[in-house]
C-alpha cells in the first residue's frame, strides 16, 4: 500500500477502530497490521497526539500476563471528530474516482 495514501488514512482507521472498543495499544497494532502494514511508533505517535488534543483518554487495566495495559477510550469529542473525518474522507474517496473515471473515459 502506498505510504502517502496510509498516512492520510491512518489516523481515521484508529479512531474507527476505538468507535468499535476500548483497545490497548498493541492491540490496535495487531488489528491496523492485519489489514496494512505500520510502524508501531507511528501508531502511539497518533495516539500521543488524539489524546493530548482530547479525542481519546487512557486507563490502565490489570494484566494477568504483565504490567498494566495502557486503554484508549474515545472521548464524545473523538466520536465527533472521527464522524468529520470520515465524512471528509469519503468525499476525497468520492472526487478521486471521478477524476479517475473521466481519465479513463475519455481515452
Amino acid at each position: 500500500m502506498n505510504v502517502q495514501f496510509k498516512k492520510g488514512a491512518l489516523e481515521l482507521c484508529v479512531l474507527s477502530k476505538l468507535l468499535r472498543k476500548d483497545c490497548y495499544g498493541y492491540e490496535l497494532t495487531d488489528a491496523l497490521s492485519q489489514r496494512m502494514v505500520i510502524a508501531t511508533g507511528t501508531l502511539y505517535l497518533i495516539l500521543k497526539r488524539l489524546r493530548d488534543d482530547a479525542y481519546v483518554e487512557t486507563y490502565l487495566v490489570e494484566s494477568a500476563e504483565g504490567p498494566a495495559r495502557k486503554y484508549y477510550h474515545l472521548t464524545e469529542k473523538g466520536r465527533k471528530y472521527q464522524m468529520k473525518l470520515k465524512e471528509e474522507w469519503m468525499d476525497f474517496v468520492q472526487t478521486v474516482q471521478e477524476i479517475i473515471d473521466e481519465s479513463t473515459s475519455t481515452r
